[in-house]
């Protein structure tokens, strides 16, 4: 179906910022950045009705309903928890999972596409402070109090404020290619991408020492993905213990150094399978896997899709890869 035809259908409460999040994904004009032009239409059960927000501002949409029914892509900013969502939008909800548009979901917008029966059985992600309310709410969802967003079929649940810009652009990069999602995110000057699965709430310090932070490792990471890594290695290039240095990962990404290291070895595929004509093994050597058979593997884990699949969907003809081409040097997990 593609993703051209953005609509946002309005509720009350309207949430200022995750609409204000859908907008600045889909709703400003980036041609200039090669970013292709969105069909963005902002719409309500009734349009004459200015939705009133936290604070005292007042937005109207400007169309009713029916612009919703050729949506590529249903964005719901925010929605009621504790009374039902008018039939209406319930029914502009089911209509787009049955014609296989996307359909996404910011925040509390989660109750409503949960009480459209569309993702009975199904993951969903909200803010962790209402999962457990649309838990009992709604049984039949199988609610994940700690994801960033999640995709179940064409529904992403995602929590609230910063989340549901990692969910706008995750629809952005599944449709449209990681190089399209990453010119959008350097004008909105944020992460091209994190993880669903990623923690919503990640303890650390509130003043870290720099220091005692991973992000000089990180980024000596990221310029030497071809190189083979074990938890000593990086233990010892961070100067701390193995057992420190779990400890941190932990903390400041959610997750275990092996799980980041495979996501950034993934994602710098996707940029060569988009840019360069690398053969599968040569772009699996670059990248730091052992072969074009444990590319496809974390590949089709990761994305969803196989290598293949993807360059032919996302390559962009004619381009050459100009970016960082570390040499090979040894076999990887």
């Amino acid at each position: 179906m593609g993703l051209r035809r953005i609509r946002v259908l309005l509720q009350e409460p309207v949430a200022p910022f995750e609409l204000g999040v859908i907008h600045e994904v889909f709703g400003i004009d980036r041609a200039d950045d090669g970013v292709p032009a969105f069909d963005y239409q902002v719409c309500a059960e009734d349009p004459r009705v200015r939705f009133s927000t936290p604070g005292g501002l007042y937005i109207a949409a400007t169309n009713g309903l029916d612009a919703c029914d050729d949506a590529d892509l249903l964005a719901l900013p925010s929605g009621p928890m504790d009374t039902p969502p008018s039939e209406a939008v319930l029914s502009a909800v089911r209509a787009a999972v049955e014609r296989g548009a996307y359909v996404a979901a910011v925040c509390t917008a989660a109750f409503t596409v949960a009480a459209a029966g569309v993702i009975d059985g199904l993951g969903c992600a909200t803010h962790w402070r209402y999962a457990d309310h649309l838990q009992r709410r709604y049984p039949a969802v199988l609610v994940d109090p700690d994801a960033l967003y999640l995709q179940s079929g064409r529904v992403v649940t995602s929590a609230g404020t910063a989340a549901g810009i990692d969910a706008c652009l995750h629809l952005v990069r599944t449709e449209l290619g990681p190089a399209v999602a990453g010119r959008i995110a350097r004008r909105m000057v944020t992460a091209p991408h994190r993880d669903g699965g990623q923690r919503q709430f990640i303890e650390r310090p509130l003043l870290p020492q720099p220091a005692h932070s991973l992000a000089g490792l990180l980024e000596w990471l990221d310029e030497h993905l071809a190189e083979e890594h074990t938890l000593q290695s990086l233990a010892r290039e961070a100067a701390v213990s193995p057992r420190t240095l779990l400890r941190r990962f932990h903390s400041e990404t959610g997750g275990t150094p092996y799980a980041w290291l495979t996501s950034r070895r993934v994602a710098r595929a996707q940029e060569l399978l988009e840019l360069s004509a690398l053969s599968m093994e040569e772009v699996a050597r670059s990248v730091g896997l052992a072969s074009a058979t444990l590319l496809r593997h974390h590949f089709r884990r990761h994305v969803g899709v196989s290598p293949q699949q993807y360059r032919q969907q996302f390559r962009i003809e004619g381009s050459v890869e100009a970016g960082r081409q570390e040499k090979p040097t040894s076999m990887h997990r």
